[in-house]
């Protein structure tokens, strides 16, 4: 399926090779992990597909490591890490038109994150693992929490709980009573819970991402409950806009229109201003973030992780949204749920778990 939709972009571009360094095409491309630093957008190894194989070129650092714990059968081709860059080297490697997603010396520079979408049933199964993994370390961890914990040493235990399943956590925000009302990214300081927090994670494994929110409360504000409800019924709404504009083949604008609506509807017109509402999930956190104005492609089968807030509240998981039901990646089975209707579609939320 991959190398089909490869196939039709390199004959669309009139392209014999296309090369993939950013971390993200690399792992849709050949399900490994091309990271080292963090900080970097290219990896340590390219990928470069010519209509026939995959070849993965890396210095020699790297190659044995990659080919044992993160390839699955590619030739692995290596240069000396004192003698050049990765650029130069497949630069070197390449004799006809070729295209690159970084830069490398007289080749085209290409953009092919719309491939990356629908997904793929080899996508969707790692999702769902990724997801279950993921909603069990957040709830675990959600579980163990007292007013007295900071919100550091929740995102400590958050990370480490992750690190141990292979899961990296890009984003881990932890926000205490007074902070998760006054900020939308409740970035964790030494600041103690208080009376209730919300926890959230964007979380990453062979590429993929998952995304989720819970809220736990030990003695919550009157107004909690109220909009953490309407939280979730704008999160059910757009869910239920984005398969409807998905089977229309329509765009982000079209579901970002459907929220706006939900806003309205749960008496919090202008809620939606105040901080990004999510949108399509795969190979970043957020392959795109819907605007009153974003014209990016709904597809289906794809995951979407839609993430609206009421001031101190939100609802937030990653759901395979496809001609069906929505199915919750992010779900245990084990967090108290409440039945939410919203635009048509009826889907259990999780609700705040009390805490003595």
């Amino acid at each position: 399926m991959k190398r089909t939709r490869l196939d039709a972009y390199r004959m669309r571009y009139d392209l014999d090779s296309v090369w993939l360094a950013r971390p993200e095409n690399f792992a849709w491309l050949t399900g490994g992990n091309n990271v080292v630093d963090r900080a970097g957008e290219v990896g340590v190894a390219a990928a470069g597909y010519d209509g026939h194989d995959v070849v993965v070129i890396t210095d020699n650092i790297e190659a044995a490591r990659l080919a044992e714990e993160e390839l699955s059968g590619e030739r692995v081709l290596t240069y000396d890490w004192y003698a050049g860059s990765l650029a130069d080297a497949v630069a070197s490697y390449t004799e006809d038109t070729a295209a690159a997603d970084f830069r490398a010396p007289g080749l085209r520079h290409v953009d092919i994150s719309a491939l990356r979408y629908p997904l793929t049933e080899g996508d969707i199964e790692r999702y769902r693992d990724l997801g279950r993994d993921t909603a069990e370390v957040l709830e675990e961890v959600c579980r163990d929490l007292e007013p007295t914990s900071t919100e550091r040493e929740v995102a400590a235990d958050l990370r480490g709980g992750l690190a141990n399943r292979g899961i990296d956590s890009p984003v881990a925000l932890v926000g205490g009573a007074k902070r998760a009302r006054e900020y939308r990214h409740y970035t964790p300081t030494t600041t103690k819970l208080g009376r209730y927090a919300l926890v959230s994670v964007t979380a990453r494994r062979n590429g993929l991402y998952a995304s989720c929110t819970r809220t736990v409360a030990f003695d919550a504000p009157d107004w909690l409950e109220s909009r953490h409800e309407a939280a979730t019924k704008v999160e059910t709404a757009a869910l239920s806009a984005t398969r409807r504009v998905g089977q229309a083949g329509g765009e982000a604008r079209d579901v970002f229109a459907s929220i706006q609506e939900a806003y309205r509807d749960v008496s919090y017109p202008r809620e939606w201003q105040r901080h990004h509402q999510g949108g399509a999930a795969g190979y970043q956190g957020r392959e795109w973030i819907a605007t009153p104005w974003h014209d990016g492609e709904v597809t289906l089968p794809m995951a979407y992780a839609w993430n609206p807030t009421v001031q101190g509240a939100k609802s937030e998981d990653t759901v395979l949204v496809t001609e069906d039901e929505p199915e919750v990646l992010t779900t245990t089975g084990e967090w108290p749920t409440r039945t939410v209707s919203a635009a048509g579609l009826e889907l259990e939320r999780p609700a705040i778990l009390e805490l003595d």
